[in-house]
Formats: C-alpha cells, structure tokens, sequence
C-alpha cells in the first residue's frame, strides 16, 4: 500500500509539473495525503491542492479561506485549485481563546450560503446517531483492557437524544490549532475544509473551548462569537467532548504510545464522571 501511494504523489506532481510549466518549482506542503503542493516561480508562490472541498470557492469568497485563483481539471478527473500563498503562521493553542477566532467561527456558522451550498453536496447530517455509528466503525479491545472505553460509548448511546440539535450549521469538524493561519496584515484563516460536515455547532465548539479556552473565559468567547452560554449548550458540548476524545483515542488505537493514551483515557474517565476537577488538572 505504502508503495502505491508514493506512486500516485509522484504521478500526480509530474501532473501539476506539466500543467504549470518548467518555470514553476514545485513542493509538497505537509500533510500525509500528498495533495498539497507550494509552486514557485520567481516572486509568484500558489497552494495547489488535489480534491479541495467544492465549496472552496464560497469559503473564498467570503474571506475564511486565502483566495482562490483559478480551478482546473485533469485528464484523469482529479481538480486542482490554486489559492494566493500566505505569508503568515499557525495559531499557537493558547492562541485561540481570541476574540477574533471565535467571531470568525460565529461568522461560518451563521453563514446560509456554505450551509445551503453544503446541504447539496452532504446529505448525511452528522446527528449523534450517526456520531455513534461511527465509533463502531472502530476495533475496541476484545480483552476489557481499557473499560473506559465501553463506559464512554454507553454514556453516549444513553445521552444521545437529550442532547439532539436541530439548528445545523456547517461544521469544520478539526478545530486543531494547525488549522487557523494568521498573515502578516493580522488577517485569519480556517483552512483544510476537507472533512466539513452539516453538524450541531457543539460539534466544533466542544474542541475549541474545552481543549483551549480556559473555562472562566468561555462566556466571554461565546459573546465574541455571539451566542449566550447555557446548561444546554453546555450539555451538548460535554456530550461530543466526549465523543471527540473516544473517537480520537480509538483512531489512534489503544496500543499506539501506550503511555500517552493512558493520559488521554484518565481525561475520559474524567469527563464521563464529570470531575471538573479531574478535568481541569489533565487539561493543564
């Protein structure tokens, strides 16, 4: 499989070779797909990306995403698109807790044209049925190793329909830090729109806030992004905090780095008990 996939990078970087010209360098820019590429050609730099989101051009459009220049299909069916290079750097975690990543989010959220549009394009809703239907899409440990885990699901197979949500919007659904870009004119970017899904705004917001705003700051960052705090926002947050860090425990796989799973399972166990002082002391 290994040996494929380098096959397909290498294919795919003559591709964008041939349709730039011999003037362009071309680079990959991170990433384990492949799909990214920086191309230089003296002072001009792009982002060239395979299979971009279809709504890149909205997310454009509407400043969440560095602008895009053109789009162009190959003979074999894959899509390039091209977007303005950014100068600028990644948020650092403590980063996020700003007012302006949290306008920004309330901004997309709120946004009817990239959920109309996305409606069309993802029918599926990623409810918390479905959530859950997902995490059986992973192996548990057969041998009770880890009984978190199994005390994790049931707590959300119990909960789920409290906390269902019908006010969808789309969802990025990776919060990470790496995500949010800032250029050098303090503009702000949420880029790699890849896995964006039609979701409770819980479904990001349980990240964001749990795993980088301090929790004396959260009703000051929801009046940035223009919603009141309540104990049922809270609840569905806890809800797919929980899921979020199940989800990741088990994509990671329970025996992978054992020592550092077990930190991510005491915070499990911590959240499932609702211990916010158990909570508190992992997060820090």
């Amino acid at each position: 499989m290994e040996n494929l996939d380098t096959h397909k990078k290498i294919k795919r970087k003559k591709w964008l070779e041939n349709l730039l010209g011999r003037d362009w360098e071309l680079e990959t820019a991170g990433g384990s797909t492949g799909e990214a590429f920086s191309a230089r050609d003296g002072e001009q730099k792009l982002f060239l990306k395979c299979n971009s989101s279809p709504f890149l051009a909205v997310l454009s459009a509407e400043g969440i995403v560095p602008k895009l220049l053109w789009t162009k299909r190959l003979a074999n069916g894959d899509v390039i698109t091209a977007q303005r290079w950014v100068n600028g750097r990644k948020l650092k975690p403590m980063e996020l807790k700003q007012p302006k990543v949290a306008a920004l989010l309330g901004r997309i959220h709120r946004s009817t044209e990239l959920l109309d549009l996305l409606k069309r394009i993802e029918t599926q809703v990623k409810t918390p049925e479905v959530l859950l239907q997902q995490l059986c899409t992973y192996s548990f440990p057969t041998d009770q190793q880890s009984p978190v885990l199994y005390k994790a699901y049931d707590f959300l197979k119990a909960r789920k329909s409290t906390v269902y949500y019908d006010g969808f919007v789309v969802c990025h659904c990776d919060m990470n830090h790496n995500n949010w870009i800032m250029d050098k004119e303090e503009g702000l970017f949420l880029v790699d729109w890849d896995g964006a899904s039609v979701a409770d705004p819980a479904l990001d917001l349980s990240i964001l806030l749990h795993w980088y705003v301090p929790k004396q700051g959260w009703t000051e960052w929801l009046e940035a992004y223009k919603l009141d705090l309540n104990d049922q926002l809270l609840s569905r947050m806890h809800w797919y905090i929980v899921w979020h860090t199940l989800e990741w425990i088990l994509s990671k796989g329970i025996y992978e780095d054992s020592g550092y799973v077990q930190v991510w399972l005491r915070y499990l166990d911590a959240l499932v008990e609702n211990d916010d002082r158990r909570v508190a002391y992992l997060e820090d």
